[in-house]
């Protein structure tokens, strides 16, 4: 880490890489990744050094990082059903998960909204069959499959809002505000060009949540810490903890999650 006149510190894979596993990320971990670049300061080669600093500490030979690279938007409908192609449709989640799904050694799930990115050990079989899940986050989707293995959740720079494991928690628990009335046929195209349509129950995005209330029950409970990377604070979540406990309380309070 230097501090070159003008710039402030300047993280570089190094530094990054000792934050990563101060945070308790090591080799073998399976790491959905929510972030903000731009909260970590200036790094030393963008995206790009993030993203191999934080497969470094997984090793990827042995550990697995994931990004959302979503696609969805309010319009989505049965009347306007979306198009997905897996290599073409950018992602707005951000600079960081737009990096790692343009990656050639990347593995992207087909999902016409919700879709995930993978490079590690087990990317393939996190993201395999994303298409043929009835809910875009529910049973099946790389998000269920991370915390059924006893994956984590690193939230850098952002805050429990941009964490959409807690969908999953919604479609399982069957909250009654978070799916549209009824499934849209749905367009994919996939690596080999090939074109798929698949009936999908997507999100109604009408619904304002309030997903910051569970933060102080996941830091009291364990479920989830608190750390840095850079000039970023971070949270690092046990995805497994955190849907189990979501889905409970959304079965006995269905609206826990939902801005009064």
């Amino acid at each position: 880490m230097s501090e070159p006149m003008g710039l402030g510190r300047v993280y570089d894979q190094v530094q990054l890489a000792e934050d990563f596993r101060r945070l308790g990320i090591h080799p073998g971990s399976e790491v959905l990744l929510h972030s903000s670049l731009s909260s970590i300061g200036h790094v030393e080669g963008g995206a790009d050094v993030l993203i191999d600093a934080l497969l470094a500490v997984v090793d990827s030979t042995q550990g697995t990082v994931l990004v959302p690279t979503l696609t969805g938007s309010a319009q989505d409908s049965p009347e306007n059903p979306p198009l997905f192609d897996v290599t073409r449709t950018p992602c707005w989640t951000g600079r960081i998960a737009e990096t790692l799904r343009l990656r050639p050694e990347a593995d992207r799930s087909l999902n016409p909204t919700h879709s995930v990115a993978a490079i590690g050990a087990n990317a393939v079989s996190l993201t395999t069959g994303h298409e043929d899940c009835w809910t875009t986050c529910g049973y099946g989707s790389p998000y269920y499959r991370l915390a059924r293995r006893g994956g984590k959740i690193l939230l850098l720079g952002v805050t429990l809002d941009s964490n959409t494991t807690f969908h999953t928690a919604e479609e399982i628990a069957g909250v009654s505000y978070h799916l549209q009335a009824k499934p849209v046929e749905c367009k994919m195209i996939d690596y080999k060009g090939r074109t798929l349509f698949r009936k999908t129950m997507l999100h109604d995005w009408g619904t304002p949540r309030r997903f910051m209330a569970a933060a102080d029950i996941f830091l009291e409970q364990g479920i989830m810490k608190k750390g840095s990377v850079g000039e970023a604070e971070c949270f690092l979540i046990d995805s497994g903890a955190m849907l189990d406990y979501t889905v409970e309380r959304l079965r006995k309070e269905p609206n826990w999650l939902v801005k009064r």
